[in-house]
């Protein structure tokens, strides 16, 4: 009977084991999926400020070739 207890006490630790990975896997893909959205929001706020930058540049060049 103890033999049979301990396999099943194994079996149940494994299980617990298998879930706690599958968890941290989860987390784990949920903040990797975070960062990528963080990191295109962050591209495409430097690209519109670039953007804005150089229009803003650019209309000062034109307006001095214009006079």
């Amino acid at each position: 009977m103890t033999n049979q207890n301990n396999n099943q006490n194994q079996n149940n630790n494994k299980g617990i084991a298998k879930s706690i990975k599958n968890t941290a896997g989860s987390a784990f893909e949920t903040m990797h999926n975070a960062l990528e959205t963080t990191e295109n929001v962050a591209m495409n706020t430097v690209d519109a400020a670039k953007n804005a930058t150089n229009n803003l540049t650019g209309n000062n060049k034109n307006n001095r070739n214009n006079r």
